[in-house]
């Protein structure tokens, strides 16, 4: 194994889950391995060896050759023996399977089809927002509240998901999220035993729910991909399940990020606030720095099928690569003044929704209802801070804030 070395990082930096919940991303770690080992090894106690690509212009060159870096052995770091489960989900698939199984539902996420969905996300907006504002309240726990129930509403209602089962969706992602942190776990459960135990009541639950729309489509998403055909063969029963837990999981959980981590960017920097209250025009500009600045999720791995040049350092078939988007984002090369949040930064060629073949397929959702909430945030709260602790949940995975208590004043009228 032949390349630069690792900058002095502590691999634990990276793959501590209870680090990352202390003090969120590894920015100081990043920032060092960008300037000098941008292609690094690491060789963590507990998990598999693996490459950190933490250059922007690196990330896009292997994220864009999905033949010569393989997704199918699982998109996140993995422990040391863990066993790679095959999967019908659409984000471990490779060429040529992924792009017919992806059509199945892209109809489903065009520009012209989120439009149409504009009105039904503002409502769902609306009624969120409204209600966490309403009667003078001025303390709440705005993950709760909103950050957590609007992503959740709008892809529970896109699936058709009857609304008394929205909570099970919650939890279910929750869990499987973050099987990592105790406040998600059962009693007595190990995070493997939490993840194969909630997959088993998500693919559970989607079974019946897919039966009951063969038998009676509706004007939903799971009717949608039940009638899907792959090659002229209709999806057989794993892959629905895989796609619907996919669609819930990605759905709820990186959207609630941004919402959350892009409330928390604006309570530390208040001047941006204030900025974009006196230019609302600009709100599409501030939903694409939100992403960059939260980048959701931190890194997907890939698997070398060929040895690979990079950088001079010599990756060999079977290696583990980690592609930080989060790292990436914040990279000098490619965004001027990164570490400064700028709601009218631009360009801004931010990888929060990946790059390559397994692009975010519901990017164009996200980046409605994300301009959606801050609008009605901005229209109701003229001022915000954080009223306690935040709590981030332990994954080195997902930028996930678990509670953020505010305090907040609301505009008058509203």
């Amino acid at each position: 194994m032949s390349g630069m070395k690792n900058a002095g990082v502590d691999p634990l930096d990276l793959v501590d889950p209870e680090r990352y919940a202390r003090r969120g991303y590894p920015h100081d770690a990043w920032t060092r391995l960008r300037a000098d080992a941008p292609v690094a090894f690491f060789e963590p106690a507990g998990f598999e060896p693996f490459w950190a690509i933490t250059k922007h212009a690196d990330v896009m060159e292997i994220a864009k050759q999905p033949l010569r870096f393989s997704s199918a052995s699982g998109i996140s770091l993995r422990r040391a023996g863990a066993r790679v489960i095959p999967t019908e989900m659409i984000v471990m698939l490779d060429p040529p399977r992924h792009g017919p199984m992806r059509r199945v539902a892209n109809a489903g996420f065009t520009p012209r089809a989120v439009r149409e969905r504009a009105a039904d996300i503002d409502r769902i907006a609306t009624d969120i927002v409204d209600g966490a504002t309403a009667q003078g309240a001025t303390e709440l726990d705005f993950v709760e509240r909103v950050a957590a129930p609007f992503p959740l509403a709008v892809i529970a209602w896109v699936l058709g998901v009857p609304r008394d089962e929205w909570t099970l969706l919650f939890r279910w992602t929750n869990e499987i999220i973050g099987k990592d942190d105790s406040e998600y776990r059962r009693p007595g459960e190990s995070p493997g035993q939490t993840i194969k135990r909630a997959r088993g009541e998500v693919h559970a639950y989607f079974r019946t729910l897919i039966a009951q729309r063969r038998a009676h489509p509706q004007d939903d998403l799971v009717s949608e991909l039940a009638r899907g055909k792959v090659d002229g063969e209709p999806l057989t029963d794993e892959q629905l399940v895989s796609y619907c837990e996919l669609l819930v999981e990605a759905g709820n959980e990186t959207t609630r990020n941004a919402v959350s981590g892009g409330l928390l960017a604006f309570s530390e920097h208040g001047e941006e606030w204030e900025k974009l209250r006196a230019r609302p025009e600009v709100l599409p500009d501030a939903v694409e720095e939100i992403l960059r600045w939260v980048s959701p999720i931190s890194h997907f791995t890939r698997v070398a099928t060929e040895d690979y040049e990079l950088r001079g350092a010599s990756i060999r078939a079977g290696d583990q690569v980690a592609l930080y988007f989060a790292s990436a984002n914040r990279d000098e090369d490619v965004f001027d003044d990164p570490f400064a949040f700028r709601v009218d930064r631009r360009p801004n060629h931010h990888l929060a929704f990946g790059f390559g073949e397994h692009f975010c397929m519901g990017a164009h959702v996200a980046r409605i209802e994300l301009e959606t909430v801050f609008r009605h945030l901005l229209e109701r709260l003229e001022a915000f801070e954080v009223a306690g602790t935040v709590e981030r949940l332990s994954s080195i995975t997902n930028g996930s804030i678990k509670h953020l208590p505010l305090r907040w004043r609301t505009t008058s009228g509203s």
